[in-house]
């Protein structure tokens, strides 16, 4: 007699931290992939923002992979999503996600299954269309000047975690 599943215990973050980061994930699936790369960095970028010491980040590193690896479809995420602050990361992380996936220069920043995916999250957030666009023009001017999109990814969580402010 096989012993039923569990799931892994939630890991030690607020909630609406670990929803945050279940979108992201959301969106890094969006392609049907989630390259073991892309969830190392994602690991190792994610439990810096997040853990009180190197003890903290090493368990929490093994925690968010769990989750990370997790394909939740975006239905049930982005409804949870309900401070306009929180919507707005959402979407900006969402599109640096999708933004990030082109794997040469000449290739097409956003793929067939990305853009659908997009524009799932931009409908069930429910922004206003010109929100939208100043975000998408935001993160295309700041991917120009960063090296490591996951980097700015990154910063975008780290302000918000640390005073609740989504970066303008």
């Amino acid at each position: 007699m096989s012993t039923p599943l569990s799931p892994p215990p939630p890991p030690a973050i607020a909630p609406r931290q670990m929803t945050l980061l279940r979108i992201a994930a959301a969106m890094a699936w969006a392609d049907g992939n989630l390259a073991k790369e892309e969830v190392e960095v994602m690991l190792e970028k994610f439990s810096a923002v997040f853990a009180k010491n190197d003890a903290h980040r090493l368990i929490l590193q093994k925690d968010l992979r769990e989750y990370l690896v997790q394909n939740i479809p975006l239905e049930e995420l982005v409804p949870q999503v309900k401070d306009p602050a929180e919507q707005e990361l959402v979407l900006r992380l969402g599109y640096e996600v999708i933004a990030s996936s082109s794997l040469s220069p000449s290739e097409s920043m956003v793929n067939e299954d990305e853009s659908r995916a997009y524009s799932k999250l931009v409908a069930l957030l429910g922004l206003p269309e010109g929100e939208v666009k100043r975000i998408e023009a935001e993160v295309r001017d700041q991917s120009k000047s960063e090296e490591d999109i996951v980097g700015a990814i990154v910063t975008a969580l780290s302000r918000f975690a640390n005073d609740g402010s989504a970066p303008q």
